[in-house]
């Protein structure tokens, strides 16, 4: 009877002693997140929780983050062990599917108690408005790629051509094969010897990207619609045009078009396709190529290139819409980029083992068929 007295009363002492380290001094435990102001779409995006504790002694945490319900993560904590007065970082990264703000909650830290007998709560308040722009991390990635000395590695090879426009290169020695009406007379008359004038192809064109965003682009991919893929893709191309010295404009269209923004080369161009491309949203309507090729033939009155998002699952679609697609290319030189329904592709090496797998495989087959038409 004693004995079990005694083992009450040394837990309750165990218990309260416990308590006592945990819940005073008041200030013992620090903790803050760190996450960028601008997450990139389609990417993961790192987020950093920093923990200092005072304690004298080794404790273990509960993170508990309030991450904004846009990305629907219920479950969310993290475990970790601190040492006596250390300081740790914990690291989870969100992949959003979105553009647009999301709202960081609060940051909830709970020490465990040896035992796991009590645990002391900490809120530290850490809300934030976070915005979701195309992807900046793959348009980075690619600029390395565009500009790295050895792009043979990626199969690339740099022709140089040279061409008869205004843009002057050089004077050099006259070399069997140049032609004789680049020859520079007065600079011949100086030297003694054939000089002439090296022209190389005319840069600064207009690049422009058009993202369709109807009903058509809302199709769904590995979480993202293709409507976001088209725009993280024009973010790449746009600054990449750029970063060659050319004018890159985009716009959007389906109804009516929108987001226009002209072709430029200004150090705030990118910037401004940027915060065009964040505002693209679907109108879940069929895309007016009549109106598209009324409003290209009104705005761009020089011939430019023209990068165009669009998506036809059918032959009857692309049809319908080729004489505007053929007016538009008598003036521009105009680039129709579709996507490619990777699903079908995995559907059609399936092995089919009943008639409904067979009729599927069939109509894969018939639609890859068709995509392969359009080009």
């Amino acid at each position: 009877m004693c004995q079990h007295k005694s083992c009450s009363f040394f837990g309750f002492f165990f218990l309260l002693l416990t308590f006592l380290l945990l819940f005073t001094p008041s200030h013992t435990f620090e903790a803050n997140r760190e996450v960028a102001a601008k997450l990139s779409n389609g990417d993961y995006n790192k987020v950093t929780i920093r923990s200092k504790s005072y304690y004298p002694f080794s404790i273990k945490i509960e993170i508990v983050d309030e991450i904004p319900a846009e990305f629907q993560i219920r479950n969310f904590y993290i475990l970790k062990k601190l040492t006596p007065k250390g300081t740790d970082s914990a690291q989870y990264r969100l992949r959003p599917n979105f553009r647009g703000e999301v709202e960081f909650g609060n940051l909830h830290i709970y020490i465990i108690s040896p035992l796991k007998l009590i645990k002391r709560k900490f809120t530290f308040v850490q809300n934030r408005t976070v915005a979701v722009y195309p992807s900046f991390i793959q348009m980075n990635k690619y600029e390395l790629i565009a500009f790295s000395p050895k792009l043979n590695q990626y199969g690339i090879k740099k022709v140089r051509r040279i061409g008869h426009t205004l843009e002057f290169e050089k004077i050099k020695d006259y070399v069997a094969g140049d032609d004789i009406r680049t020859i520079n007379w007065k600079a011949t008359a100086k030297t003694g010897k054939l000089m002439i004038n090296q022209y190389q192809d005319e840069q600064s064109q207009s690049v422009y990207c058009i993202v369709d965003k109807g009903r058509v682009m809302k199709m769904p991919f590995d979480d993202l619609t293709l409507l976001d893929y088209a725009i993280n893709a024009c973010l790449v191309i746009s600054n990449i045009i750029l970063r060659k010295h050319d004018f890159a404009g985009i716009f959007s269209f389906s109804r009516k078009v929108e987001n226009f923004v002209h072709a430029d080369k200004r150090t705030s161009q990118l910037k401004l396709i940027t915060e065009a491309l964040y505002n693209i949203k679907t109108d879940f309507a069929e895309s007016d190529f009549g109106r598209l090729y009324t409003e290209i033939k009104q705005k761009i009155t020089h011939r430019s290139m023209l990068l165009l998002f669009t998506n036809f699952e059918s032959l009857d679609a692309l049809n319908r819409q080729l004489l505007y697609l053929q007016s538009m290319a008598k003036n521009h030189l105009l680039i129709v980029i579709l996507f490619q329904n990777t699903e079908l592709e995995k559907l059609t090496s399936e092995d089919a083992h009943d008639t409904r797998s067979i009729i599927n495989k069939v109509l894969a087959e018939q639609f890859i068929y068709e995509k392969k038409t359009h080009r």
